[in-house]
């Protein structure tokens, strides 16, 4: 297996911009610097994503996502946040380790982060008998 580049940074080995650590979670600046404030939140330990992580990882990590984004709101006067995830390849998911953008809003602040899909294919009856859990 390759090395994960997310575990390097939790072992030291990978430097990075800590917002926030606990014993379970790390959130660090997004390295791109694409959006100013975009952070990674991840669990320290390794699952490749929601679908393989185990319930108690899964919940320090959602934890931790609000606790940071509240933070941006209430101490740094930020409106909103998006929270982003894709998982598997066929989702997005470019690292192999389960992590989430954080990425704080202002009114305003021109950025769209979510996509224009316009591909449906079936009704939304069709879909929910396909999806319903039973």
């Amino acid at each position: 297996m390759d090395k994960c580049i997310f575990c390097e940074i939790v072992k030291g080995n990978l430097s990075c911009y800590k917002i926030y650590e606990d014993d379970e979670t790390l959130v660090f600046l997004s390295p791109g610097q694409d959006v100013d404030g975009h952070m990674v939140a991840i669990p320290k330990l390794h699952c490749k994503s929601i679908l393989d992580c185990p319930e108690s990882a899964m919940h320090s990590l959602m934890n931790t996502m609000q606790t940071v984004s509240r933070h941006c709101v209430e101490a740094c006067a930020y409106d909103g946040i998006n929270l982003l995830n894709a998982n598997e390849t066929s989702a997005g998911q470019s690292v192999n380790h389960l992590h989430f953008h954080i990425i704080p809003r202002r009114s305003g602040d021109g950025l769209d982060a979510w996509p224009a899909m316009h591909n449906h294919k079936y009704t939304l009856e069709e879909m929910q008998k396909r999806l319903e859990m039973r």
